[in-house]
């Protein structure tokens, strides 16, 4: 469902601030070099929160599992990215041996590409967030319509797929402008992020990747590999096949559960998030305040 959107207390600073210097640079011209400087330098953290992906200036953002007394330790294992025809299938026959959940990210156009991919995660009990339509490297400066048309075109493919749109964003690569918190509560969804990266696209050695994500891991961490654009091993393989079965090793050697963000996260009335109405999760009606042919055919 969609949620009132309120902004951060550092978003309602800037806008005062903006505000307020234009208005005293107006009467008091000869201030405005002080007031240029002051909102330059508030826009530029502005700007700066963006590419911090756990960063909360901007709006909501769920970096760690919220630990519930009397609950076991979790962690949520998080591949983003995908499907891809080579690597997907490969994850899934690892976590199906190891009895485990995760939740994939995808991107939309490659989920209308692998149908059967999309529909395989989610038969195995896995969860789907949204990961944009394109995965395009200039998210970053996409206006609210643009925001809204790589989100809801992949929502509608992703809900008809596995039957359940997902409650869940992650922007690509964690970067974000401030305008995406926005419509991300027209559309009902939370942003994703994580505290745990073992940056596996750039790193060919799965041991350092595997350290990285161990190193003091413990309980309410999320952590994030994928299952496309992963690097190669020397031998040609992924290195998230190799480092997978010793990652989940150590994950269960510290006593810690794996579970989907769904299986714990649950919105402010104790009610699941991913629950949204059936015409949404379909793709059957636009997001609050559009019209339906404003979405995109992508699908």
């Amino acid at each position: 469902m969609p949620r009132p959107w309120h902004p951060t207390p550092f978003l309602t600073f800037s806008i005062v601030l903006t505000l307020l210097g234009g208005l005293l640079a107006a009467v008091a011209p000869a201030c405005w070099p002080v007031w240029l400087g002051l909102v330059l330098s508030d826009h530029l953290v502005l700007v700066g929160s963006g590419f911090v992906p756990w960063s909360t200036l901007l709006g909501a953002n769920l970096s760690r599992l919220p630990q519930r007394p009397g609950a076991p330790a979790r962690v949520a294992l998080t591949f983003d990215d995908g499907p891809d025809p080579e690597t997907t299938p490969a994850i899934l026959a690892i976590l199906a041996a190891r009895d485990t959940r995760a939740t994939f990210f995808c991107v939309g156009s490659r989920a209308r590409t692998y149908p059967d991919l999309v529909r395989a995660i989610a038969r195995a009990g896995h969860e789907i967030g949204n990961h944009s339509w394109s995965h395009a490297p200039w998210f970053w400066f996409l206006g609210p319509a643009a925001l809204t048309e790589q989100i809801i075109s992949t929502q509608r493919v992703l809900g008809r797929l596995a039957g359940t749109a997902p409650a869940w964003f992650r922007a690509p690569a964690g970067i974000r402008s401030p305008l995406l918190d926005l419509v991300l509560c027209r559309l009902g969804l939370r942003l994703v992020s994580w505290s745990r990266r073992g940056f596996d696209t750039v790193d060919r050695n799965a041991e350092r990747v595997s350290a990285r994500l161990t190193m003091h891991l413990g309980a309410g961490d999320i952590l994030v590999l994928h299952d496309r654009a992963s690097s190669r091993d020397p031998k040609g393989q992924p290195i998230v096949l190799s480092l997978l079965p010793r990652l989940l090793d150590t994950i269960a050697a510290r006593g810690l559960a794996t579970v989907t963000l769904g299986e714990t996260l649950m919105d402010d009335s104790g009610a699941r998030i991913e629950d949204q109405p059936t015409a949404i999760r379909e793709g059957r009606a636009a997001p609050p305040g559009g019209r339906r042919d404003e979405i995109p055919p992508h699908a």
